[in-house]
């Protein structure tokens, strides 16, 4: 109705889970990196939950566009469901065919043989398989249960689909009961959506705007952010109702701008008004007489007050003139003590240094828009020496040898001669020697390393800018190539002799491995 008075494309605060609109918050950003790392890691079973109207549907559908094209994926939005139906819809989603005899009912082990069997032959293409369920907190305890069965269907080493249970806050409640012990147990990766700040309810509604054709013709007040805020309690589905019926209100009244009075209308319009003091309420008893009768009361009140103040007073300072000269003779006796503040832990568990590790990618690097040009973020990780330290130039998480029964993580910002700066559990950076550093060593490496559409493996014979870099990067680490953007002979062998150092297979191509190690390594 208001689109073409303000000049909009399309209705900008509709309730559809449209990952055009996903407006990426902070909190936002922390979910799908969870959700990548558990994915890409392939560690089983990942947990997000938020309060109603959080945004957790919309961020299934971001992440589905956010997979590459060899993971395969399978979305369930009705959760009320049987354990039969689930496995129905699991393969129906994934496109696996059921071979069975003409006339014979399909069992439940014919549809985890044939899941079992596609599952196989994606993993051994190198591919990966994703099971995602929404409003999972409807399902039934027998769905669970088979959904953890489901989980058993895994190599030596790997996990041949990653579960992704996406619900509401009961669902914790659910999953922790002692029936479920088992599938609570192999949960690794969890978050909590949390509402949006009040600093991101003006980002969101802006994202929205824009993304449905405005070109400045609506304005929010600063005011109107705030009662959006106050009203909305930050969660975006109700931020879409009250800011749609405040565009409606505008609309009527023919202004261009939505105040806070707007807001407040459409807010009351669609929840009520709220808590108010109507006449007749809380003071209408008062009277006169009593008012009277009131200030007696208070007055005698006052006076056994203070003679109970005045006499309390007496006892705590002869108490303090006691306790002063007892102090007095113990004072060389007693050591004082000073309050050390304790400092953040420096140890990070996988997911919390995982999930750092990509909010560092974030913030130091806002312009990189990765999945505009076609590519992704890949999570690589390495076999290193100690002395190799010095070589990483991007941020990465260090596998400590603290504890092989609960391995603890280093989150490495940047390195020097001396020793690296190390990010603890509050974000603060601190100062690591050289000799802490070997000391926590475990030898396993991971950064991110962002791989764009247009990278490629690059041979003997080929030309470029890209060539040029990476024949830079090796240059700078002492192997003796030429950077002229040619892969000519003398780059294959000395690429070869790169790939022998670092324990990559040795036959002179820049695959995706040797090209994300070159990545790290470029200043």
């Amino acid at each position: 109705m208001y689109n073409s008075f303000f000049g909009l494309t399309e209705t900008p605060f509709n309730l559809t889970p449209d990952p055009r609109y996903l407006y990426l918050s902070s909190n936002h950003r922390e979910a799908i990196d969870h959700l990548l790392y558990g994915i890409n890691e392939r560690k089983g079973f990942i947990l997000i939950t938020g309060g109603i109207g959080a945004g957790k549907t919309t961020l299934c559908r971001v992440l589905l566009d956010r997979l590459d094209e060899k993971t395969k994926s399978a979305l369930i939005l009705n959760s009320f469901i049987s354990d039969m139906e689930l496995l129905k819809l699991i393969v129906q989603e994934f496109g696996v065919d059921i071979d069975t005899n003409a006339g014979r009912e399909i069992t439940k082990k014919d549809y985890v043989d044939a899941l079992n069997r596609f599952l196989l032959t994606n993993f051994s293409n190198g591919g990966n398989a994703v099971l995602l369920i929404d409003e999972a907190q409807n399902l039934s305890r027998e769905v669970l249960e088979q959904l953890r069965m489901l989980s058993n269907l895994e190599t030596e080493r790997e996990k041949l689909i990653q579960i992704v249970l996406i619900g509401q806050p009961e669902l914790n409640d659910i999953i922790g009961a002692p029936s479920l012990r088992q599938l609570n147990d192999r949960i690794l990766v969890r978050y909590f959506l949390k509402p949006l700040g009040d600093m991101d309810v003006k980002g969101y509604v802006e994202h929205r705007l824009v993304v449905a054709g405005s070109h400045g013709n609506i304005t929010f007040t600063s005011g109107a952010y705030k009662r959006l805020y106050s009203r909305s309690e930050g969660i975006p589905r109700r931020i879409n109702s009250i800011c749609d019926r405040s565009l409606l209100i505008a609309y009527t009244k023919g202004a261009y701008t939505v105040t806070g009075t707007i807001i407040d209308k459409a807010a009351n319009d669609l929840y009520g008004a709220g808590d108010v003091i109507k006449k007749g309420g809380l003071f209408s008893w008062v009277r006169p007489l009593h008012i009277i009768l009131i200030a007696f009361i208070l007055l005698v009140a006052a006076g056994i007050t203070g003679f109970i103040y005045l006499k309390h007073m007496y006892e705590v300072s002869l108490s303090r003139q006691v306790k002063e000269v007892v102090a007095a003779q113990k004072k060389e006796e007693t050591p004082v003590v000073k309050e050390v503040k304790k400092e953040a832990e420096l140890y990070l568990d996988s997911a919390n240094s995982i999930s750092a590790l990509f909010s560092l990618f974030y913030r130091n690097n806002p312009d990189k828009k990765i999945n505009d040009a076609g590519g992704r973020l890949s999570l690589e990780t390495f076999e290193l020496a100690p002395e190799y330290y010095i070589t990483l130039k991007k941020p990465f998480v260090l596998k400590t040898n603290r504890d092989m029964t609960n391995i603890k993580y280093l989150l490495i910002t940047g390195v020097n001669e001396n020793g690296a700066r190390c990010s603890d559990a509050e974000g603060n950076e601190r100062e690591i020697s050289k000799e802490f550093l070997f000391e926590n060593w475990g030898g396993s490496v991971s950064w991110i390393f962002p791989v764009y559409a247009r990278d490629q493996i690059y041979n003997i014979g080929m030309e470029g800018p890209a060539i040029s870099r990476f024949q830079k990067t090796l240059q700078s680490k002492g192997y003796l190539v030429q950077v002229n953007g040619i892969y000519d002979i003398t780059t294959l062998n000395e690429m070869k002799r790169f790939q022998g150092d670092f324990g990559l297979r040795v036959d002179g191509v820049a695959g995706p491995r040797t090209n994300a190690l070159l990545y790290q390594m470029a200043e």
